[in-house]
């Protein structure tokens, strides 16, 4: 299959079509096995269902280029409104994923390997992403497929802590000066918000956060589930330690904790990536993203070069007008088959100093 323009778009189009919420990849994982067979990649399952694509000659480095097959399960329709792409994943991260393969395929020759992995779970527990890093070897260079618009590489992500905190109180009059279980809740929740620091901000990438995403409360039992986010170099044991000092007789469950990740502009697929941007007459956009993605994932066991990058506008994931600029997608597709050219010619010269943005 010769992989034009039409053939990228019509590639996402299909993408978009299939619903794939968290948990449930399976058609989509399926379909992408065959479409990347039919681009000329050899192409499979892994026992997760990640769904793992190689082109190349073989004989040198191996380029991974990492995104995720899952959304949100809040379905919307896939159209196309002009010069537009609709639908659940036009940004988060159908279209940097197809941008991938796109590009993969225009470099069939690649001095090397390019491997394509589209990943299951990346929204809810990153259950793909974990299983890659223990199973794949460790690539040459990374690329994790998530929306930084056509000019923007995205050089870190700040890291999380969930949390669960119960607490029980025993039965009593609502007059009795006893505290009961919801005051005993959001007293916790104040001394969390404490424990964090004397600044919160959620849009700052070098400031910690916190979200309370449920509430259950009454006089006897109450229940918080908490999103913490945190940047670099954060204490968590310490900052774990002050709240299980402030949780009493509640109960505190540390769910999870995904670490910070942040790497240098003179990292070479930064360098590689904002070469290839400024082929293309833009001008790159270094950016520190204040959630969370597979880059985290990874970086935890891999310590090869790596960034984030894909076509797209990040405000619109998960909104009701989740949806991508075609052009700017093609553009996607060219700046990643370039990268994967500077890649192949060895380490760039280190660019002038430019404003990392959040």
């Amino acid at each position: 299959m010769t992989l034009t323009d039409d053939t990228a778009v019509d590639l996402l189009s299909q993408l978009l079509t299939i619903h794939s919420p968290s948990g449930h990849e399976h058609r989509l994982a399926g379909f992408l096995e065959g479409a990347l067979r039919e681009l000329g990649f050899s192409a499979h399952l892994d026992e997760v269902g990640n769904v793992i694509g190689d082109i190349g000659t073989g004989a040198g480095p191996t380029i991974m280029f990492l995104s995720h097959l899952d959304t949100v399960d809040r379905p919307m329709p896939a159209t196309r409104d002009g010069e537009r792409l609709r639908g659940r994943g036009a940004v988060d991260a159908k279209a940097p994923l197809a941008a991938m393969i796109c590009a993969a395929a225009r470099r069939a020759e690649f001095a090397g390997t390019v491997r394509v992995v589209g990943a299951v779970e990346e929204e809810r527990l990153s259950r793909g992403g974990h299983h890659i890093a223990r199973t794949q070897p460790q690539p040459d260079a990374l690329v994790i497929g998530e929306p930084s618009g056509w000019s923007g590489v995205v050089l870190g992500y700040r890291g999380k802590v969930d949390l669960e905190y119960r607490v029980q109180r025993p039965s009593t009059h609502s007059t009795n000066p006893m505290r009961k279980a919801s005051e005993v809740a959001v007293d916790f929740w104040r001394d969390l918000l404490a424990a964090l620091g004397p600044e919160l901000d959620h849009a700052a990438f070098g400031l910690p956060a916190a979200t309370l995403r449920a509430i259950r409360a009454d006089v006897l039992e109450a229940w918080l589930d908490v999103d913490c986010r945190i940047p670099p170099d954060f204490d968590v044991p310490a900052f774990v330690a002050a709240l299980r000092a402030a949780a009493g007789t509640g109960e505190l469950n540390v769910v999870r904790h995904t670490p910070a990740v942040r790497v240098s502009r003179a990292d070479p697929v930064v360098r590689a990536l904002s070469a290839a941007i400024r082929r293309q007459g833009g001008t790159p956009r270094p950016l520190l993203k204040t959630g969370t993605s597979d880059m985290n994932t990874v970086s935890g066991r891999w310590r090869t070069p790596m960034a984030a990058y894909g076509p797209g506008d990040s405000s619109l994931d998960h909104g009701d007008d989740e949806s991508i600029d075609i052009a700017e997608y093609l553009r996607g597709v060219e700046v990643l088959a370039t990268a994967l050219d500077e890649l192949a010619a060895g380490p760039a010269p280190e660019p002038p100093a430019e404003t990392e943005r959040t």
